[in-house]
């Protein structure tokens, strides 16, 4: 067999390639080689929905693209955005991947038993995606409540630390081989569930409704103590989370706070003089 047609080690380039599968969310990734070796963890595991968040080095970047090792399409795809709720606001699921302990109440669940529940959701056309923190700090609290979901990756309690591509390829794993795995009894109540007339709300949708109820909760002054304000404020995203709402409820929720608090203060357009 040629070089050409085999290409690198374990790759060969007669054969198709795979693609799709949940987003893969970086974080404010710090070296364009971590950004690369995920990318080559990714298409290893037939996923190439590559989402950037503010990486350290910026983007195009050209380690990115030599640390991939041929995993050129993955990085041609990947696109940038200038925060987190910006990346994610077209899913419906969200994971938030995470070693850490935290002081939130948030649904725990293993990479392979996400993965299940991802091929259910993306089956029933219910976009999702997992985000991944920076290298050297993970995911902020903040970030962590815009999530529906911690995955943790059972390891050694006394030295559990991943680099990125780790982590990535991990879930990837899980990912590729559970494809024709059926999904469990819950998975798929959940896939009838969601076929019902309202559809399950977008992550802008509830990002939407959480700028409103703040904004109404702040006027009355529910959150007293400017620092108390970040924990009160993950707390309550963290409950609507858990309620996993429809588009339809959110409309209402919309309209509990419109009712109690009066119509929303239209912003000011930025005028002058």
């Amino acid at each position: 067999m040629s070089e050409d047609l085999k290409g690198g080690s374990g790759t060969d380039r007669r054969r198709a390639l795979c693609g799709g599968g949940p987003a893969i969310i970086l974080i404010a990734p710090q070296l364009g080689e971590n950004i690369g070796t995920a990318a080559r963890a990714m298409a290893n595991c037939a996923l190439d929905d590559l989402r950037l968040v503010s990486p350290r080095e910026g983007w195009p970047s050209a380690k990115a693209v030599s640390a991939a090792s041929g995993a050129d399409w993955v990085i041609e795809k990947a696109r940038l955005y200038p925060s987190v709720e910006a990346a994610i606001g077209g899913l419906v699921h969200v994971y938030a991947a995470s070693a850490r302990e935290r002081s939130m109440v948030k649904r725990e669940i293993g990479p392979r038993a996400a993965t299940l529940e991802m091929r259910a959701a993306l089956g029933a056309g219910e976009p999702c995606g997992v985000l991944f923190g920076p290298e050297r700090t993970g995911l902020l609290n903040d970030e962590m409540a815009l999530a529906d979901t911690v995955l943790k990756i059972p390891l050694n309690p006394g030295f559990s630390s991943l680099n990125l591509a780790q982590a990535v390829l991990i879930l990837g794993y899980e990912w590729f081989s559970a494809a024709g795995t059926p999904a469990p009894q819950a998975l798929e109540t959940r896939q009838t569930l969601s076929s019902a007339p309202s559809r399950p709300a977008e992550k802008a949708e509830l990002f939407s409704f959480f700028d409103h109820l703040e904004e109404a909760l702040s006027e009355k002054g529910f959150f007293g103590e400017p620092q108390k304000r970040p924990s009160m404020v993950r707390n309550l995203r963290n409950l609507f989370q858990r309620a996993g709402c429809t588009e339809q409820e959110l409309r209402t929720l919309h309209g509990v706070v419109t009712a109690l608090a009066g119509p929303r203060k239209r912003k000011r357009e930025g005028k002058t003089g």
